[in-house]
C-alpha cells in the first residue's frame, strides 16, 4: 500500500499492528485483523476475476453479516466503489435504487430477492456465498491492481431527496478516512457495540472509527434493548452509540432487569453477600465510558436517563448527515448547561446561517455530490458550502440549536422520508381523494410520520388499516404512517397548488394541545 489516505490502508495498517485482536464480533463468530486483512485480499482477487474493475460501483445487498466485512475491505483496496441497501427493501425500491447506481455487480445474501432484481435491471449477481467460495481458492495476496487516490470514491450511501428520488451520497475515500480518524496519538479505546444496520453510514463510520484506533467493533442483528445490553455486557464495551428511539429500548430493558430483580425473594445471608456485585450493576452499563446520541432531538429527560444508567460515561449528542458528516458536538457539561442544543461545530467543520436562518456547511468533510445527479447536487453544494435544509439558530456562546427544517423531508428514528414518495402510495387507496403526509414531533422518533386523508366518501373513510396495507411491500417500513388523521380540504398555495405542510403541522398541534 502506498502513502495516500484511502481506506485500505486502514486493514493493512491493523494487521500488521495487531493481528490476533478481533477486528469484529457477531453473536459467537469473530474475526481478527489478520484475518479481515488476508480475507480482503482474497475476495479482491476474486471480484477482480469475476470482471469488477476499480471505478465499479457494486451494489451489497445485505443482512448484517461478518462476511460482507472482506467484501467492504476488497472494494476499498481495488478501488471500486462500494453501494449497500437495506434488506428489508421491497424489491421495486431496490430495483429502482440498482438502477441509479449503475452497478456492474450486484451481491445478496438468502434474505433478499437478488436474482429477480437482477433479472429485471439486466446486472449482473453473485450471492454473498458464491463470493466466499471463489474467495477461498484464492492466494491471501494484495491484489496487482494500483492503489485508489484518495480522492476517488469509496463509498456510496443513499439517502431520499425532497421528492422521493433516490439520491446516491457520494463520499471519497480521503472524506471517509479523516471522517473516523482517531487521530495522531492512538489511546486505549475499547470494544464498540455498532445498533446501525449495515447498510446506513452510521455502521461503517462506527466501525472505521474502531479499526482506525485498532479496536473491536461488536455487531448486533437486532436493536431489541435486551440484545444491546448482553452486547455491551459481554464484551465490556465502552462505547455505545444510539438514535433517542433506540436509547428508549436499551432504557426500557434495564429497567425490567431491575424490576425483575426487586420481584426475587431474598436468599440467605451468605447467598445474597456471593451474588451482591452482580445485583449492583443489574440496571446499568457501567463498562461505558461515552454514550451517545444524534440524527433527532434528544431530551434533557432522556439524557438524564442515560446518565443515570451509564454512570462512567460521558455523554455526547451528534448533529450531522451523511452528505457533510459529523457537523456539531454537545458533551459533557453542557449536555445539562446547554438543552436542546446540538453543540459548537466538530473539528474541520465551518458553520454559517443564510437571511433566512438555513444552516450551510464547509470543509474537507463534505460529500462529492449526488452520483449521476448534478441538478440535485447543484442545488445543495454551492460555492464549497452544503446547503443542509435545517433552519437553525447560534446562542451568545456560539452553541447551535436546530429550529426547523426549510425543506419537507421528515426525519424519523435516524432516517430520511420523503412525504411525495409516501403520498404516491396512498393515493391509489380506495376512498382516498387527496392526501398530504406530514412529519410531527416526537420525543421519542423525532417526528413521526401522519397522513392527512380528504376522503372521497365521508361516509365511507378508509380507515389507518387501510393506509398501512397500502404500504406493504412497497414502502419500508420506517416510511409507513403511524398516524392518520382527516380533513376535508387541504390547505394549498393558490399560484402553485402545494400542500402548506407547515400550516397542516400548526392545525393539528393546535388542536391536540386545545
Amino acid at each position: 500500500m502506498g502513502q495516500g489516505l484511502v481506506i485500505g490502508e486502514v486493514f493493512a495498517g491493523a494487521a500488521r499492528a495487531v493481528p490476533g485482536r478481533a477486528a469484529a464480533i457477531l453473536g459467537d463468530r469473530s474475526v481478527t485483523f489478520a484475518e479481515l486483512a488476508a480475507d480482503g485480499d482474497r475476495t479482491a482477487r476474486a471480484l477482480l476475476g469475476y470482471g469488477v474493475s476499480p471505478g465499479d460501483r457494486v451494489v451489497c445487498w445485505n443482512a448484517t453479516s461478518l462476511d460482507i466485512l472482506p467484501v467492504f475491505a476488497a472494494l476499498a483496496r481495488i478501488g471500486a466503489v462500494y453501494v449497500p441497501i437495506g434488506p428489508a427493501l421491497p424489491p421495486d425500491e431496490a430495483e429502482s435504487l440498482i438502477r441509479t447506481a449503475k452497478p456492474a455487480l450486484l451481491i445478496g445474501d438468502e434474505r433478499v430477492a437478488a436474482d429477480e432484481v437482477g433479472e429485471r435491471t439486466g446486472v449482473p449477481v453473485l450471492s454473498l456465498a458464491d463470493l466466499r467460495e471463489l474467495a477461498a481458492d484464492e492466494p491471501a495476496e494484495a491484489p496487482d491492481v494500483p492503489e485508489p487516490k484518495e480522492t476517488d470514491p469509496h463509498a456510496i450511501f443513499f439517502t431520499s431527496g425532497s421528492t422521493g428520488k433516490p439520491k446516491g451520497v457520494v463520499l471519497s475515500h480521503r472524506v471517509n478516512v479523516l471522517r473516523t480518524h482517531p487521530g495522531s496519538q492512538l489511546e486505549p479505546r475499547g470494544a464498540m457495540v455498532c445498533v446501525y444496520p449495515m447498510f446506513h453510514m452510521g455502521a461503517w463510520t462506527i466501525a472505521l472509527q474502531q479499526w482506525q484506533a485498532r479496536d473491536t467493533l461488536v455487531m448486533v442483528p437486532q436493536t431489541d434493548g435486551a440484545s444491546i445490553v448482553a452486547a455491551v455486557r459481554k464484551h465490556a464495551a465502552t462505547r455505545l452509540n444510539c438514535v433517542p428511539a433506540v436509547w428508549e429500548r436499551v432504557l426500557a430493558a434495564l429497567a425490567e432487569e431491575q424490576a425483575g430483580d426487586a420481584a426475587e425473594p431474598a436468599a440467605d445471608d451468605s447467598a445474597v453477600e456471593a451474588v451482591s456485585a452482580a445485583v449492583d450493576d443489574r440496571g446499568t452499563l457501567p463498562t461505558l465510558r461515552f454514550a451517545d446520541s444524534g440524527t433527532s432531538a434528544t431530551g434533557p429527560e432522556l439524557l438524564a436517563e442515560i446518565a443515570h444508567v451509564a454512570p462512567n460515561a460521558v455523554l455526547r449528542v451528534f448533529y450531522g448527515s451523511t452528505e457533510a458528516g459529523n457537523v456539531t458536538s454537545l458533551d459533557g457539561p453542557d449536555v445539562v448547561r446547554k438543552p436542546g442544543s446540538c453543540g459548537v461545530p466538530s473539528i474541520y467543520q465551518h458553520l454559517a446561517l443564510d437571511p433566512e436562518g438555513e444552516l450551510y456547511v464547509s470543509g474537507p468533510l463534505l460529500f462529492d455530490g449526488y452520483f449521476d445527479d448534478p441538478e440535485a447536487t447543484a442545488e445543495v453544494l454551492q460555492d464549497g458550502w452544503y446547503r443542509t435544509g435545517d433552519l437553525a439558530v447560534l446562542d451568545e456562546d456560539g452553541y447551535l440549536s436546530i429550529a426547523g427544517r426549510s425543506r419537507d423531508l421528515i426525519r424519523t428514528g435516524g432516517e430520511s422520508v420523503a412525504p411525495a414518495e409516501v403520498e404516491r402510495v396512498l393515493a391509489d387507496v380506495t376512498g382516498v381523494r387527496d392526501v398530504a403526509v406530514i412529519g410531527l414531533p416526537d420525543t421519542t422518533w423525532g417526528e413521526v410520520v401522519c397522513a392527512v386523508v380528504v376522503p372521497a366518501d365521508p361516509s365511507a373513510i378508509p380507515g389507518p388499516a387501510a393506509i398501512r396495507t397500502a404500504c406493504e411491500g412497497r414502502l419500508a417500513s420506517h416510511k409507513h404512517p403511524r398516524r392518520v388523521f382527516y380533513a376535508d380540504e387541504l390547505p394549498r398555495t393558490p399560484a402553485t397548488g402545494q400542500v402548506r405542510r407547515r400550516q397542516l403541522v400548526d392545525e393539528i398541534l393546535a388542536a391536540r394541545a386545545g
